[in-house]
């Protein structure tokens, strides 16, 4: 609990203040039926003052814009407490005896513009009491003083995130932080983290890793841990519908994410939304059996490739006026035919995407930006109905990797002469290779093979080739992604026969052990996401819904 302190000086004159300015508006301002205004209440057309009430008015006359509620003796505010008045644009809860805010405290007021909390006897605020709060420009908090412990964290950090105008929120505890503001506090980052599982899972991960030591008194054994966190997933999110892919791109300070969705025939792109901290809809491309969707950024432009089945790919440009994604381009049908995979990359400061086609008559295709547009650059080879193609950086020089259903990978090599690919070497003795992508962890690099039969596997790059680090069980296997947020890498390998598997990297061994079981069905992709200071991974779903993962170290004040 945080505990607050204030005097109500302040609130007293605000109160004759508002109370006066009740008092000016003219008689044809006046509410018609004041009959219905609350005893304890002074009501004009548009704003309600209430003095020493014990409850919040539920019905009010006509469109309230503004409420106060002062010297009030409710003990809380309990969650859509105000939900029925969803017009307010102020609210002012100043000099009460309320000690609680609960969650969605405020929830349903869209149009809340102004909050003032000041000189409360306020002891706890859920962390979430502010959700839902999407225009508020101003909140006021003075007259309060927080102890600014762990348990006041959340609030720190949604003073670092939010857009509105906050007054200076101040300490009254620990000494260090007394008559300081809650945003100088520094000691959060390395004081206020343990782990986001249970007891005793911590104890068998800090026994197994070497993270802890432990020792014994009269009233049990104890786990003293080390700098180590230990991380877990949960499920922040589930969207509505099926995918088979996703992808992320950022545009002025936004997060956005592009769904490709075949049964629906669309390409749902969301935004973070900074507010309710979940995913929105943004906007919809809609087409025919669409596989997948990449967004391309060159300059101030945004483009979608738009990878289809059927009646042929097209690229599509956001249009600020229209402001939605319009046709910009299409790509020619006879060079791509089954569409498998997306890959962006840039060569010399030029702007290349290519698509993998796995039919036999299709060809793998690079496309280059010319300024106006996207064009055929190079053709890569036929019959060979490539599943996935990975760009990667092999000691200072560009490559293509083409994995392929009926040869091993080949690796194509970027040539500065001719400037097109040409073939280089392959991946001995891994056929049936569905996807291939590649990673980087501590100045290495390694490549993660997915096999739907047999064994999927890791190689390292040894300067001279990829040798194999380790095999991973794989049966049905569609994707072996990897992903990592901050000093945690990770390969999340998807399977449609049974649960999917999330691998961390082990430093000391050198290999990926078994962190966590998910369920998804029919996985397809997973697609790391970070925004506002949090980590995501998206799972698609081929049969089921798509889940958004939150990659959490919960804090002490939980």
């Amino acid at each position: 609990m945080a505990l607050w302190r204030g005097g109500d000086g302040g609130a007293r004159g605000l109160l004759l203040l508002l109370l006066g300015a009740a008092c000016l508006v003219p008689p044809s301002a006046q509410v018609r039926r004041l009959a219905r205004c609350p005893a304890t209440c002074s009501c004009t057309k548009e704003s309600i003052i209430c003095v020493g009430s014990s409850w919040v008015p539920r019905v009010v006359p006509g469109d309230i814009s503004s409420l106060s509620l002062v010297n009030g003796t409710f003990s809380e505010i309990k969650d859509r407490m105000f939900s029925h008045l969803p017009s307010l644009q102020l609210l002012l809860l100043n000099s009460n005896s309320f000690t609680v805010i609960r969650d969605d405290a405020f929830a349903g007021l869209f149009h809340l513009e102004y909050l003032f909390i000041e000189g409360n006897k306020i002891e706890t605020i859920s962390r979430n009491a502010f959700r839902g709060l999407r225009d508020l420009t101003h909140l006021d908090l003075r007259g309060n003083k927080f102890e600014c412990d762990c348990k006041a964290k959340w609030l720190y950090l949604w003073l670092k995130m939010t857009n509105s105008t906050v007054s200076d929120v101040l300490c009254i505890g620990p000494p260090e932080y007394q008559e300081k503001k809650l945003n100088d506090v520094t000691s959060f980052d390395y004081e206020c983290t343990t782990t986001g599982i249970s007891t005793s899972i911590i104890k068998d991960c800090c026994l197994e890793y070497s993270l802890c030591f432990s020792f014994r008194l009269s009233t049990g054994t104890f786990f003293l841990f080390l700098k180590h966190l230990f991380p877990d997933f949960v499920v922040h999110q589930t969207l509505p519908y099926q995918s088979v892919s996703v992808d992320t791109f950022n545009s002025k300070n936004d997060v956005y994410v592009a769904i490709a969705q075949p049964s629906m025939e669309n390409c749902m792109v969301l935004e973070w939304d900074h507010i309710e901290m979940n995913f929105r809809s943004y906007d919809n491309i809609t087409g025919q059996s669409i596989v997948g969707c990449k967004a391309i950024l060159i300059d101030d432009q945004v483009f979608v490739v738009v990878a289809q089945l059927f009646g042929g790919s097209h690229i599509y440009k956001y249009d600020e006026s229209w402001t939605k994604f319009v046709k910009f381009q299409d790509i020619e049908v006879s060079r791509i035919s089954k569409p498998n995979d997306i890959e962006l990359f840039q060569i010399d400061g030029e702007t290349f995407f290519v698509i993998a086609d796995s039919s036999k008559a299709g060809l793998s295709t690079v496309y280059k930006w010319n300024s106006k547009g996207f064009y055929s650059y190079q053709s890569l080879h036929e019959w060979f109905r490539d599943t996935d193609a990975e760009f990667v950086d092999i000691d200072g020089k560009s490559h293509l990797i083409l994995s392929s259903r009926s040869q091993a990978p080949i690796i194509l090599q970027w040539n500065k002469s001719s400037k097109k690919f040409v073939p280089h070497s392959d991946i001995p003795n891994m056929e049936d290779v569905l996807a291939v992508k590649s990673f980087r962890m501590q100045n290495a690099l390694y490549l993660s093979l997915t096999r739907f039969i047999g064994d999927s596997r890791v190689m390292r790059w040894n300067s001279k080739q990829f040798v194999e680090i380790q095999a991973l069980p794989s049966r049905g296997a569609m994707t072996l992604q990897p992903f990592s947020f901050k000093e945690s890498h990770y390969l999340a390998l998807g399977s449609d026969y049974t649960f999917s598997q999330i691998y961390q990297w082990d430093k000391e061994k050198q290999l990926f052990k078994k962190f966590k079981e998910i369920y998804v069905q029919a996985p397809r992709s997973f697609t790391a996401v970070s925004t506002d200071r949090r980590d995501f991974f998206f799972a698609s779903s081929f049969k089921g819904k798509t889940k958004i993962f939150e990659h959490i170290v919960v804090d002490l004040s939980l």
